[in-house]
């Protein structure tokens, strides 16, 4: 066997690897045997025609199509070793040649990190603020929560909730054709097109009017993007809403432990202070990260962005399927392809993907670590007691892949801690 080093570059090799005619008949006469075992030949049983038979009957292509099945990831394994290669998966191949054997393997090399002087970055935690506004928004919010409906005799207003006979066409075919369907009309509301509900302002009851909107650039089906639709409507009902006094009674409906509007401002107001320290936490956290990566310099192979992208195209279809759409679904309704959604993905992909590896490289250098115990822990807290029978858990918390996974995540929680920590001191000045 012949290797040759061609290139090297984005923390991956491309190797040319020439096989010996001597090499490809041991794998030719390999391949002879796992074929002939599974061939139907007439005449013969499996397993009992000669590789001459055999040969004429799947011919040299299909016998050397199954040599190189086991040819070609022996063969790269030992060209891997032979050039002392740190490999982090599977080489792409590319066949060149079958007369002889050449091929080439793009080999992925463990990534390369190396960390900036991150015990010099000092980060300024923001204040975890709450304003009167605040609470009054989140107040206005709950009153709007608690909003009950009433007929009204009059002309349609802004705000209002009426029932409707709808009938539409788009393009000659029909778009939406409902009957007796409810609709708030909020100012520059999209659906069914912006417009739609501007139109019903000042409408009676019974009252039937006809209009025509234009549907949005970023409309979902492709084919009527831009294009007019023809609206009928028939109005039969008008209710306005009433929006609850903000008094003690409307506080006991709220929260029944509640008796007064101060008590009320005063619950909303912890709870936006929790929410903001956290907020302020995650945001501070975040700066500290960004800063240690952007002193650092990461080198990965690509095929390390195509598993991060893989792992968020996977989290985004289950997303969808947990709330009722299939990925194929949401794709034709953004009028994408998988491999846009793959391409859109990628930025983000790398970042993670860098981000991850300066992590692991600075726990590597502060001696982070997560005890058996502590993943243990983790795991258990993860499983829902009352509904899990024990052996099931236990079998969960003895998993080598969930115990792998946790203490990965430890590692990388506690890291992000003692990175807080760091950014967090004071800057000492040394007089001079």
């Amino acid at each position: 066997m012949k290797v040759i080093k061609e290139k090297e570059e984005n923390r991956q090799v491309t190797l040319k690897i020439e096989m010996e005619p001597a090499e490809v008949e041991k794998y030719l006469e390999l391949g002879y045997h796992h074929l002939v075992a599974r061939a139907n030949i007439p005449g013969f049983r499996k397993g009992k025609a000669s590789r001459a038979i055999l040969e004429r009957f799947v011919g040299r292509q299909g016998l050397l199509q199954e040599a190189l099945e086991h040819l070609i990831p022996e063969a790269s394994a030992q060209a891997v070793k032979e050039q002392g290669l740190e490999a982090i998966g599977n080489p792409v191949i590319d066949i060149e040649k079958l007369e002889p054997v050449v091929f080439t393997a793009i080999v992925p090399l463990k990534p390369e990190v190396t960390l900036g002087d991150y015990n010099s970055v000092r980060v300024s935690p923001e204040p975890a603020t709450v304003t009167e506004e605040n609470i009054d928004n989140v107040i206005e919010q709950l009153r709007r929560q608690h909003t009950t409906w009433e007929p009204a005799e009059r002309e349609v207003k802004l705000n209002d909730l009426v029932t409707l006979d709808v009938e539409s066409t788009a393009e000659g075919k029909p778009f939406l054709n409902q009957k007796g369907v409810q609709y708030e009309l909020v100012a520059g509301r999209p659906f069914p097109a912006t417009g739609f509900a501007e139109q019903l302002v000042e409408m009676k009851i019974g009252e039937t009017k006809e209009f025509n909107l234009q549907l949005p650039q970023d409309y979902p089906k492709a084919d009527l993007v831009g294009k007019e639709a023809a609206f009928k409507v028939k109005l039969s009902e008008i209710k306005q809403p009433r929006v609850p006094e903000l008094n003690d009674e409307f506080t006991s409906t709220v929260d029944a432990e509640l008796k007064t509007v101060a008590a009320l401002r005063e619950k909303v107001a912890a709870n936006l202070k929790e929410r903001a320290e956290e907020k302020a936490k995650e945001d501070f956290e975040e700066k500290v990260m960004e800063a240690v990566v952007a002193l650092s310099k990461a080198e990965f192979p690509p095929v390390l962005v195509e598993n991060e992208a893989d792992r968020l195209i996977e989290q985004q279809a289950r997303w969808l399927q947990a709330n009722g759409t299939a990925i194929d679904d949401y794709l034709k309704q953004v009028n994408k392809t998988g491999e846009q959604l793959r391409e859109e993905l990628k930025p983000l992909a790398t970042r993670r993907v860098n981000r991850a590896l300066v992590m692991d490289k600075v726990a590597e250098a502060e001696k982070v670590e997560a005890s058996e115990d502590e993943i243990t822990a983790e795991l258990e807290k993860l499983m829902p007691a009352a509904e899990t029978k024990a052996e099931e858990k236990q079998r969960f918390v003895e998993s080598p892949e969930a115990r792998s996974s946790m203490q990965q995540a430890l590692v990388r929680r506690k890291t992000l801690e003692r990175l807080t920590e760091i950014a967090k001191k004071p800057v000492i000045e040394i007089a001079k």
